[in-house]
């Protein structure tokens, strides 16, 4: 016999996006099992939100004492080098296929991180599964991160009906390829040469026809004479401000920057943007990064001036 909770009930279509904003909100109840009902998906919540009823769930079974980890498509990242923890959670989860321990910080021009394989197939490459679209990614030959998902779907569900696009940092596409399905037109460059190999079998592999795959330096970019773009995104959040006077003349007067940064206070990236644009800002946290840091986004409107 269920026990009797709060939920959520939504069409199957929008279960995966709900799923992730109830996570996010913290008010998914995971001591219990999401469940199908006819043409919907059931998800127990902590609290009686709006549109809340009360249904009948089975508790999730324990969970095994698991490392911390991340996960990337069919492999497990952990925090700490312990190869005991990562054989338990090679055998917790059938999907996954490797569980690594990153040996360096994000480093270099291309944004990659060494690895040493704790577990399972001594492979960095996996495919990812995001909101209907795959990706192929290699982590050690370029950078990715499938804690961004929810923030490409914020991007999208702002954009408009055939916008120009520019993705300066766009590694394997997952912002690019995301982006096209509104968008008239992606130009998705990047400076790492694997991450735009990957990026070209990714557009292939989804089947984009509106994607354009470029090996460019970002600050080169406002002098191969591109007409103004709609929305620029900038997302390299360990030097992403220091390109912002290319966004800007990149970007048409009343057009939108999405700038990724990793900061300490509130606001930390204001003056530089200033120095480019007097339009509107809004800022918001998308994800700790580490104690007294986060990864911060930037929504700039465009301003010109006369």
């Amino acid at each position: 016999m269920g026990e009797e909770q709060w939920c959520l009930a939504v069409p199957r279509r929008e279960a995966e996006e709900t799923r992730r904003r109830l996570l996010e909100e913290r008010l998914l109840d995971r001591r219990f099992r999401p469940r199908p009902e006819g043409g919907a998906i059931l998800f127990p919540v902590t609290e009686e939100v709006p549109g809340a009823v009360r249904c009948e769930f089975e508790a999730v079974p324990e969970r095994l004492d698991l490392p911390r980890h991340e996960l990337v498509g069919g492999i497990a990242i952990m925090q700490e080098n312990n190869p005991e923890g990562a054989e338990r959670l090679l055998a917790s989860r059938r999907s996954l296929e490797t569980v690594l321990f990153p040996e360096t910080a994000v480093e270099g021009e291309y944004r990659t991180r060494r690895f040493a394989v704790l577990a399972g197939i001594p492979s960095t490459r996996t495919r990812v599964m995001e909101y209907g679209h795959s990706f192929d990614v290699d982590l050690s030959l370029a950078y990715f991160s499938a804690r961004l998902s929810t923030e490409r779907q914020r991007v999208l569900g702002a954009m408009e009906e055939g916008e120009r696009v520019l993705d300066m940092f766009a590694g394997v596409g997952p912002f690019a390829i995301t982006l096209a399905r509104r968008a008239a037109l992606v130009v998705a460059a990047d400076l790492n040469p694997a991450a735009v190999h990957l990026l070209i079998e990714n557009i292939a592999l989804n089947r984009i026809g509106n994607v354009i795959p470029m090996l460019a330096d970002a600050a080169h970019l406002p002098r191969l004479g591109f007409p103004p773009f709609d929305r620029v995104v900038m997302n390299l959040p360990l030097a992403a401000p220091e390109f912002l006077p290319a966004a800007a003349a990149l970007c048409r007067d009343g057009g939108t920057i999405h700038l990724y940064a990793l900061e300490e206070q509130e606001g930390e990236y204001l003056p530089l943007i200033r120095a480019v644009t007097k339009g509107e800002v809004a800022e918001r946290q998308v994800r700790t990064y580490s104690p007294g840091r986060w990864h911060a986004v930037y929504d700039i409107t465009v301003e010109k001036g006369v």
